[in-house]
């Protein structure tokens, strides 16, 4: 029995670590393909980044995961600003179970707590993408769009 409740722990955290599947990553400022190559392995030196896909004409870059890693959307960040440039958009695929939201009310989702804007009340199962919508995750112009709601600092404000 005692092994039973072992397991059923271990599930459990590791699908609390594993809440964050992949993000994709858009940034400004590239003007050539070694910009984009600059940003490419900078993520690559990321200890719980598996894969970095980046497509060069959009400057997008989808990156995955090493399994039970736990996701550090700041550490992603500045990996792209240390390389000189600055993150215009960034989406964050997450594995939802029974997670009940409301407009402006956040909500903590494995080690982050999101504020979610501009929805109606829902629960949320299964995958779906957010975008993170706080200073520095998107264009200075989209921020000030949402700089009253962002002013939490430790919230991650998002969008579905």
């Amino acid at each position: 029995m005692k092994t039973i409740f072992f397991f059923i722990a271990l599930f459990l955290s590791v699908a609390a670590n594993a809440q964050v599947k992949k993000v994709s990553l858009q940034a400004s400022g590239l003007t050539c393909s070694m910009c984009n190559n600059a940003i490419n392995k900078a993520l690559k030196t990321v200890n719980f980044v598996e894969k970095v896909d980046p497509d060069i004409k959009t400057a997008t870059f989808e990156i995955t995961f090493k399994p039970n890693s736990t996701i550090d959307f700041e550490i992603l960040k500045k990996k792209v600003e240390g390389a000189g440039f600055f993150v215009s958009k960034f989406m964050a695929t997450i594995q939802f179970k029974n997670v009940t939201i409301k407009d402006n009310l956040p909500v903590t989702i494995g080690d982050k707590t999101f504020q979610f804007i501009n929805l109606k009340d829902q629960s949320l199962n299964g995958e779906k993408t957010i975008r993170v919508l706080n200073k520095g995750f998107v264009s200075s112009k989209e921020y000030k769009k949402n700089a009253l709601a962002a002013a939490n600092a430790k919230v991650y404000l998002v969008s579905l």
